[in-house]
């Protein structure tokens, strides 16, 4: 246990308790990650290509294949995205069900959906039994992602709820590195291999499933939800002080708006709702289109199109794999410190640099269907690093933060099911596209990128509020009513005025 902190008026100290509640949520992120990292290296494997898509597999063979295009097949795109549809629509039950059952029972859910669609897709036989199975993966997906990172931001100390909120997206990242050593060893296991890159897909699911039924729900949820008495000595046992009465107060308050709130989607659309959703929502957006899933997911593809072979290209994505890793670690460290805003600006300018370099090497050297030479195939390989390094000290990690803490209490799961449905939908969209923009583009799909990075950097600069170190219960009074741009859309927000009092106490 460690000493008492204190911020304004609030005390905590951490406990191991309360560690082992993030650890065992942030479970969520390792199953996300894991998938999205295991995808591009199924689909790069012949085994699985002669299984479900032998005219994949087909072209591959061809001495004269066109770079861009051998891997166009709008069925293995399905392959990937789908399970982003699934968790588009289900993001939205999950929403639901964290308002009426609590954060702690949308985890649970999670995971069993996860584990079944793991298990399906290692049986697969047909590929409509593959494509079923990544819609179950999918569910799973909305559902964790709605709730844990909402879990977290809720469970977590004021000081600490930016580094703890990215302990999910570490967990995505170790679920990306685990699933590119996963691949490197079983593209070597023939033919069987790709079943079990895809069924230890239920690990991180058991993971999940263990800390669904182990951690405690969130105070919010509880208060929510009338179990004032059950939330107040849940407050007390993650706090691990006795004197939590200011912080009490202030989830009070904020439930008693909340509970006014009949309909909250129809509350998204009030003019004072609009900051919050459209930051959220931009967020998610941005986060897609830094092009980094096109990245993440076909990792082996796309070092397979510079010219490496398949055991090297695996390979170079478990560098990938451990690059993001420890530069998550960075924003942990940072994101309490520095701020938001400063991250994610450092890292447009370190995102458009990599794209644009690597776009040009592709441009200039990489024809239809030559390889680029060693120097150069390794240089893309460290300008890819480049680029995810900058990723996950930023824009990975503060996509979900951000939006997670910044809606009010009576709009903040529809709110955050909103964004998570964003994330998606364009996930979806990239997933679906980019074998085939890659194809029609070439080398211009990295100046596409590059040019969104742009306009995410001027959203910062212009329209980002700084949430580091506001309660997030306090976000009204402290964040969206004092910003130059949207404190004009606050005018119709009719929230308690016992909530602006506890937010301007501290």
């Amino acid at each position: 246990m460690t000493k008492i902190e204190k911020v304004g008026s609030f005390e905590s100290k951490i406990t191991v308790y309360v560690v082992v509640c993030w650890v065992l949520a942030a479970c969520g992120g390792l199953m996300f990650g894991y998938d999205i990292g295991i995808s591009g290296g199924v689909t790069a494997m012949d085994d699985f290509l002669i299984k479900f898509f032998p005219a994949v597999y087909q072209r591959k063979l061809r001495a004269k294949e066109d770079n861009y295009c051998k891997y166009d097949n709008q069925y293995l795109q399905l392959f990937t995205s789908s399970l982003y549809l699934a968790a588009l629509v289900s993001s939205f039950a999950a929403s639901k069900m964290c308002s009426k059952l609590g954060r702690k029972p949308t985890i649970f859910v999670a995971s069993a959906f996860f584990l079944c669609g793991s298990l399906l897709s290692a049986a697969a036989q047909r590929i409509w039994m593959i494509i079923l199975a990544r819609v179950l993966l999918g569910v799973g997906v909305g559902f964790g992602n709605e709730a844990v990172p909402l879990f977290l931001s809720e469970i977590a100390p004021v000081q600490h709820r930016g580094a703890v909120n990215i302990l999910f997206q570490l967990f995505i990242t170790i679920g990306i590195l685990f699933a590119n050593l996963v691949n490197y060893g079983a593209s070597k296991i023939h033919p069987w291999g790709w079943r079990l890159s895809l069924g230890l897909a239920s690990l991180p699911a058991a993971f999940l499933f263990v800390g669904s039924v182990v951690i405690i729900e969130t105070p919010a949820s509880l208060v929510e939800r009338n179990q004032e008495s059950q939330g107040r000595s849940t407050l007390k046992k993650i706090r691990g002080v006795e004197d939590v009465d200011a912080e009490f107060e202030q989830i009070k308050m904020a439930c008693e708006a909340a509970r006014e709130v009949k309909d909250p989607f129809k509350r998204l659309m009030k003019r004072s709702s609009m900051p919050p959703l459209i930051i959220g929502v931009m967020m998610q957006v941005f986060q897609q289109f830094t092009g980094i899933n096109a990245i993440m997911f076909y990792a082996p593809v796309l070092f397979q199109t510079v010219g490496f072979k398949n055991d090297a290209s695996l390979l170079s994505s478990v560098i990938t794999g451990l690059v993001n890793v420890f530069s998550t670690l960075v924003s942990i460290y940072g994101v309490d410190r520095v701020g938001r805003r400063k991250l994610l600006l450092q890292a447009c300018v370190q995102m458009f640099i990599s794209q644009t370099a690597i776009g040009a090497i592709l441009l200039v050297h990489l024809k239809g269907s030559n390889s680029l030479d060693e120097g150069l195939a390794g240089l893309v390989v460290v300008l890819v690093c480049l680029f995810v390094m900058s990723f996950a000290w930023s824009w990975g990690p503060l996509g979900w933060l951000i939006p997670s803490e910044t809606f009010p209490l009576e709009i903040r799961t529809s709110g955050f099911a909103c964004a998570v449905s964003s994330n998606m939908l364009f996930t979806f969209i990239i997933a679906q596209a980019f074998l085939s923009m890659m194809c029609h583009m070439r080398a211009f799909i990295f100046f596409f990128f590059a040019a969104w990075i742009v306009a995410m950097g001027l959203f910062v600069l212009f329209l980002l509020p700084e949430t580091k170190n506001v309660p997030i219960d306090a976000m009204v009074e402290r964040v969206w009513k004092q910003h130059p741009v949207w404190k004009r859309f606050m005018d119709d927000y009719d929230g308690k005025e016992d909530v602006k009092n506890v937010g301007m106490i501290i």
